[in-house]
């Protein structure tokens, strides 16, 4: 019997470790436009994101956009977008990519609180969908393929 990480890295998807916080998230680091920074893994995201203190590190041009966000915890966050970014995770890169540019502060209160650093970002369900992930939540792990 073949095990499910070898079984998938023969259909061609590549894996990625994830770890997890004192705070029961997945996180990852992942490099945009070439900037490398930590990221929570969140399916129930709707889009990848990008906290707004993070604007010049990831050299994010901005559009202003009149769509509220919701998450977790919070409501009515304004937002920003930014187009024609890169995403890089280890070897697997996605180019062309649209981030929402949010105030994270919230986010990294809440991991605060659990001892957990804070984090630059969201990885959402556009890239997961998109690139058909599975999460191997027993070896804490990220497949993804394009």
């Amino acid at each position: 019997m073949t095990d499910l990480k070898s079984f998938l890295l023969n259909k061609g998807y590549k894996f990625f470790k994830l770890k997890k916080t004192k705070s029961q998230h997945f996180v990852l680091k992942a490099k945009i436009n070439g900037v490398q920074g930590i990221f929570i893994l969140d399916t129930g995201a709707s889009h990848s994101c990008v906290g707004l203190h993070d604007i010049a590190l990831f050299n994010l041009k901005l559009k202003q956009t009149d769509k509220i966000a919701a998450g977790a915890g919070s409501t009515n966050i304004k937002t920003q977008i930014s187009k024609k970014n890169s995403l890089k995770i280890k070897q697997f890169n996605l180019i062309n990519l649209t981030l929402v540019v949010i105030d994270l502060s919230h986010v990294n209160t809440a991991l605060k609180e659990h001892n957990t650093p804070p984090v630059n970002g969201i990885i959402g369900a556009d890239v997961l969908q998109k690139n058909s992930a599975i999460i191997d939540y027993s070896n804490k792990g990220l497949y993804l393929k394009k």
